[in-house]
């Protein structure tokens, strides 16, 4: 770990496929937020044992960050084909940010907006992939649940949810470089 300021602390993650994956203590909280909340919402809305909502809660924490990890491939493929390539993730909260070379040259238009679709691109494939396994499985079955929740996340939160003009998303990226 390393201190960024008296604030934060980012944690390194390793590399995957060339990018540096970080983490700023702020996703930790966010994971234990998000463990408790589905942990929750199983026992309530599900009516399953406290022991199944933890486990459960725990099981959607770590698909919510997988499909975070597979959003950020998606750009990262693009950057590469693209030839501005991203050298690395940051993980904050529940989110995470494409990190690019601080002397990456002015790129133009296209090459923003090719790179900020790359995740929202791979997020809704990876919705209909598990759609369609989701109407596979047995409903009601823990992989169904499983499957329902990464459907969900991949579709509202890392497709519809990204491409929203938020300042912080992709669709605020594709806004900014659509206008020039």
């Amino acid at each position: 770990m390393t201190m960024d300021d008296a604030q934060t602390t980012e944690m390194d993650l390793g590399t995957i496929r060339g990018l540096k994956l970080t983490a700023d203590n702020s996703a930790l909280l966010g994971s234990l937020a998000l463990w408790v909340v589905l942990g929750a919402a199983v026992v309530i809305f599900l009516r399953l044992s406290v022991i199944e909502g933890v486990t459960l809660g725990l099981v959607g924490a770590i698909l919510h960050w997988i499909a975070e990890l597979m959003h950020q491939l998606g750009h990262a493929q693009t950057a590469r084909k693209a030839g501005y390539p991203m050298i690395g993730v940051r993980f904050w909260w529940l989110l995470s940010s494409s990190i690019y070379p601080a002397d990456e040259p002015t790129l133009p238009a296209e090459i923003h907006i090719r790179r900020a679709l790359g995740g929202p691109i791979r997020s809704f494939i990876l919705a209909v992939v598990f759609g369609i396994v989701t109407l596979l499985l047995p409903p009601g079955a823990y992989q169904w649940w499983a499957a329902l929740f990464f459907t969900a996340d991949n579709f509202l939160v890392f497709t519809v949810g990204s491409l929203l003009p938020l300042g912080f998303t992709d669709g605020t990226t594709l806004l900014r470089w659509l206008r020039k």
